[in-house]
């Protein structure tokens, strides 16, 4: 029974890469379909970067600075 179940799996992994390899023809999404996607990507020499002043930085950790608590409530387990 074993050898049987063995056999079968080899098989399923054979068909597996084949239909990756594209036997039974392209895959769905290698297709050109959705194309208002290309026209709505972003365009990297149109991106500004600007440095975060600091009253917008009040969430950002400070490197060397002290580590505040975290806001999480604990208490011990009972047995």
């Amino acid at each position: 029974m074993l050898r049987w179940l063995i056999a079968i799996l080899i098989l399923a992994n054979g068909l597996a890469f084949a239909a990756i390899g594209g036997v039974f023809g392209p895959t769905p999404s290698s297709g050109s379909r959705e194309t208002q996607h290309l026209s709505r990507q972003i365009h990297p020499e149109r991106l500004v970067v600007k440095p975060i002043r600091p009253s917008e930085s009040a969430d950002m950790p400070r490197v060397g600075g002290p580590v505040a608590e975290p806001a999480v409530q604990a208490s011990a387990l009972t047995q």
